[in-house]
């Protein structure tokens, strides 16, 4: 990710993209890359940022000294190393990130961050002019580090059972904002304990114009700054999910991918692991049998179905379609999914038809 000269995490959003360090993805694709971090992974993160605790803990007793600070460089460059091993961020820069902190973590910065730290105990508005300057940097490329590991724990945690929950469900937009509506307050009251308002604390926004990354003309760009990793993950998750790009779990490798558009891609674009071909999940996925295909979410009948019964879903959560009503036109909707994959010529006529919301309201209520 990219920390800006003010020390905070900075991300910037147009229309259905976000930019970081010259990258440009749709937007969401970094809250989704955090959700296949794996629980052993951030354990050994964990043990790698040890030193950085260790910083973290003298800071708060005043007593930070440069035998403190002198691991931690490698600390840090062990898990950029973790990272790009387990592929967490496939996009991110590491060979410039592992440049950057060893341009920071030189001997003459960490001297200058121990003076720092000790003139911040007694006197911070000294502590912040120019000539502490790199120190300053110095910690907060640090603390920023030392926060990971429990961040994307923290994410994971709070996350995962939301997104199981958008991967079970229709995948179209209003069912998104169902689904969200379903696992979140939907009256929240806005306080630091409320976890589904985590993403919203010490997030600051501003409005720029600039060009985006691959583009040539001025946009009007919404800058998000965050001050911890776990306010950006589930941020640009949520501003992905407004656009209608959501997570999905790949059946094959079992890992999460962001779909983007309303067909159900059900198959991410990796690697399959342990195909002796090299193959990917997609191209997998495509030799599976004729009858597998019929039944995939975006199979043109399924996604009749799959809208039919979003629609009763939306009227059933706004009060407009009581509950015995609703099951019936559930029921109908299904025995016309299977009659239509069986049936061809049912299939290419009266089926469309017999699934609009009026018609099945009409042959349920008869």
């Amino acid at each position: 990710m990219i920390i800006a000269e003010n020390g905070l995490l900075t991300l910037d959003y147009w229309r259905d993209e976000v930019s970081y360090q010259g990258i440009t993805l749709p937007s969401g694709s970094i809250g989704c890359a955090a959700l296949n971090i794996s629980d052993d992974v951030i354990e050994e993160m964990k043990q790698i940022s040890q030193p950085l605790q260790a910083v973290i803990n003298a800071i708060m007793k005043m007593q930070l000294n440069l035998e403190h600070l002198t691991p931690t460089g490698d600390s840090i460059l062990q898990i950029l190393e973790l990272l790009q091993k387990e592929k967490a961020f496939p996009l991110l820069d590491y060979l410039y990130y592992r440049k950057r902190v060893r341009q920071i973590f030189t001997a003459e910065n960490m001297k200058n961050a121990v003076g720092y730290a000790k003139l911040a105990a007694s006197d911070l508005a000294d502590a912040l002019d120019d000539p502490f300057v790199r120190g300053r940097g110095l910690l907060t490329v640090l603390l920023f580090c030392a926060q990971l590991p429990d961040t994307l724990a923290m994410f994971k945690i709070g996350l995962l059972p939301f997104v199981q929950a958008l991967h079970e469900s229709d995948r179209a937009a209003e069912d998104y904002a169902a689904v969200f509506g379903e696992y979140f307050l939907e009256f929240p009251e806005f306080s630091l304990s409320d976890p589904s308002w985590m993403s919203l604390i010490n997030v600051s926004l501003q409005y720029l114009s600039t060009i985006m990354p691959g583009k040539n003309d001025l946009q009007l760009v919404k800058r998000m700054h965050y001050v911890s990793f776990v306010g950006m993950f589930r941020s640009d998750l949520f501003e992905g999910l407004s656009v209608g790009h959501a997570p999905r779990k790949c059946p094959i490798c079992g890992r999460w991918f962001l779909t983007t558009d309303a067909r159900h891609t059900k198959y991410c674009g990796g690697v399959a692991p342990g195909d002796p071909k090299g193959r990917t999940c997609r191209q997998l996925g495509n030799l599976q049998g004729r009858e597998k295909r019929e039944l995939a979410d975006d199979h043109p009948l399924k996604v009749i179905y799959n809208r039919r019964m979003n629609t009763i879903r939306v009227y059933l959560r706004r009060g407009t379609l009581d509950e015995a009503t609703a099951e019936k036109m559930k029921h109908l909707a299904r025995n016309k999914l299977e009659r239509a994959i069986s049936d061809a010529a049912y299939a290419n006529g009266s089926y469309a038809d017999e699934m609009e919301q009026d018609a099945l309201l009409t042959e349920a209520t008869s």
